[in-house]
């Protein structure tokens, strides 16, 4: 079982009875700790044990490269209306981390990933996470099953040349369903939308994911100025016909 340890300005995703050295001493977590429990270092410092959030698990599972954001999934599966028993079909799955949070709250996804070491590292985070029975991943390049695929819900695509998957989004979706384009570049979101149309697809959108935290001080509040809060493109389209 994958756990959180959480102490003053530390926190470590572990399995029960791993040992953990830091400079705030040995941790040995008990092979029988529960939730909620408080253990101690080798050096008195307590941690309390947790069960880890999708977000935790963003910021300790490995990665092979930059991940989607916790912000993006989010607008991924509001405007994508993702629940409960969608089948979601996925290319580019890199650390997982999309498929893991879809898998989490229910949907059942098949992931395409052509990279195997990124298909390794993807699935021990899926194993992780706890949700391999919701999400499949193929270590394959998805272009290769195009012909096989079809009546999923929603399709989701962080991959180059995602246009070629987008001319197939009619038959890749059912009625109703959702495609979604992550794109890093304005001129392959552009790309995208031209295919989208060209496809048939209706309500094509791109929005500019943009974040700012708040800083509140004595003289006053305001946006951070540090960083551009920038992550990238997100194209959404609906099959209706």
């Amino acid at each position: 079982m994958i756990v959180l340890v959480v102490g003053e300005n530390r926190e470590y995703l572990c399995r029960l009875g791993e040992e953990i050295g830091s400079d705030l001493g040995i941790l040995s977590v008990p092979e029988d700790a529960e939730i909620g429990d408080v253990i101690e270092t080798h050096l008195g410092n307590k941690f309390t044990v947790m069960e880890p959030r999708v977000t935790d698990l963003f910021r300790h599972l490995e990665r092979t490269g930059t991940p989607i954001l916790p912000r993006d999934v989010g607008l991924i599966i509001g405007m994508a209306g993702i629940g409960q028993g969608d089948r979601v079909l996925d290319a580019g799955t890199g650390t997982g981390i999309l498929s893991i949070c879809l898998g989490r709250i229910g949907a059942n996804v098949t992931t395409y990933e052509k990279n195997l070491k990124f298909v390794e590292v993807a699935q021990d985070n899926i194993i992780k996470a706890k949700v391999e029975d919701n999400v499949e991943i193929r270590g394959r390049d998805i272009i290769e099953d195009l012909d096989i695929l079809n009546n999923f819900s929603v399709v989701t695509l962080d991959m180059k040349n995602a246009e070629v998957v987008v001319d197939h989004a009619r038959y890749l979706l059912k009625t109703g369903g959702s495609l979604v384009v992550y794109s890093p570049f304005i001129e392959s979101a552009k790309r995208v939308v031209e295919c989208a149309r060209n496809a048939g697809l209706s309500d094509i959108k791109t929005i500019d994911t943009i974040q700012r935290e708040i800083e509140f001080g004595e003289r006053g509040s305001r946006p951070q100025t540090r960083g551009v809060g920038h992550s990238g493109y997100l194209t959404f389209a609906r099959k209706y016909t």
